[in-house]
């Protein structure tokens, strides 16, 4: 397979669909910071892991599919279910294991999907989803339905088997898969240092024969730059792309880790690339939008959160004569 990808220079944005990319990351980051609060106060039940720091990336990703288009979530999920257009009411009422939810409050955090909204499903198996993505790139190639799969996953999850299969058979079968690695520099407590001899994860591509590319995933604009160029190669036919975005991890692996194993200068200014922050002063610069206009839609978002809490919190509790209803088996 010929490796002559290329990224083309990234498009300033106007207003409008700048404003749409600014409230979808401030969406999954005050939903982020409220359910860590929510957890905390042991509203909601079982691990959650944040992704907060890391919004640019679904972000960006998910403004260049269509609605048929396929995603594949880790158990970092969050804001892959809400960068694809994933309502925050439906959301929240799944966190708090209410029917309302997604999957009827049975799926929580990590098992979250919403095949209606081509979410394919959060993973709380450390790169089940790349797997899932060549099972629904095959299918689009085999329909010839022009569906293409963005399959999320972290550093971590490249170094299993799963990701390695996963990629030879995307490469050989030149499916329409996106592979997009969220490299936030931590698989779990280990720093990436510590578990793997490179330093972009990209460069594994050319092992598969597949384009590999690395870019600032906490610039907004290169991410939905790259994202633009990514799908329109792997829709085209021309097989899979394996496209590594650099990101900031800014909690710890789950809700409630103090993270120890960091170091603490690091940590104090890993709040310094804020994708969010960043996105809004360019903006500003630029006068495509003001602060009046930023805050405003800061406001809106907090009321869309509240609401959504709201309607998590008055959802209806599942009636245990269903526990064996919605399964694939018994």
């Amino acid at each position: 397979m010929k490796q002559d990808f290329k990224l083309t220079k990234k498009k300033l944005l106007g207003k409008v669909p700048a404003l749409k990319l600014l409230k979808r990351m401030l969406l999954i980051r005050r939903l982020e910071e409220t359910l860590g609060k929510l957890f905390a106060d042991s509203e909601v039940k079982g691990f959650v892991h944040l992704s907060i720091g890391q919004e640019a990336v679904p972000v960006g990703i998910c403004a260049n599919l269509g609605d048929d288009d396929y995603i594949t979530s880790t158990h970092r999920g969050h804001g892959h279910l809400i960068g694809k257009g994933g309502d925050p009411k439906r959301t929240m009422a799944e966190l708090f294991g209410k029917i309302e939810g997604y999957c009827k409050g049975r799926g929580g955090s990590m098992h979250v999907a919403d095949f209606e909204l081509g979410v394919l499903g959060a993973n709380g198996i450390v790169g089940a989803g790349t797997l899932l993505a060549v099972g629904s790139g095959f299918s689009a190639k085999y329909l010839k339905n022009d569906r293409v799969t963005a399959c999320f996953f972290g550093d971590g999850a490249s170094n299993q088997g799963m990701f390695h299969e996963a990629a030879n058979l995307a490469a050989v079968w030149r499916l329409p898969v996106i592979f997009v690695c969220e490299n936030n520099g931590w698989a779990e407590f280990s720093p990436q240092s510590s578990h793997q001899a490179i330093k972009n994860v990209a460069d594994r591509a050319a092992a598969y024969g597949m384009p590999g590319v690395t870019i600032d995933g906490d610039d907004i604009e290169a991410v939905h730059a790259a994202a633009a160029d990514v799908v329109d190669w792997v829709r085209d036919g021309r097989g899979p792309v394996l496209l590594e975005c650099m990101t900031h991890r800014w909690q710890g692996h789950y809700a409630g880790d103090p993270q120890p194993y960091r170091d603490q200068d690091e940590l104090a200014a890993v709040t310094q690339h804020c994708p969010i922050e960043r996105f809004k002063k360019m903006l500003i610069k630029r006068k495509t939008i003001n602060s009046d206009e930023f805050e405003a839609v800061a406001t809106e978002v907090e009321l869309e959160i509240n609401e959504a809490v709201e309607f998590g919190r008055q959802g209806t509790d599942p009636d245990p004569r269903d526990f064996m209803s919605y399964i694939y088996a018994n």
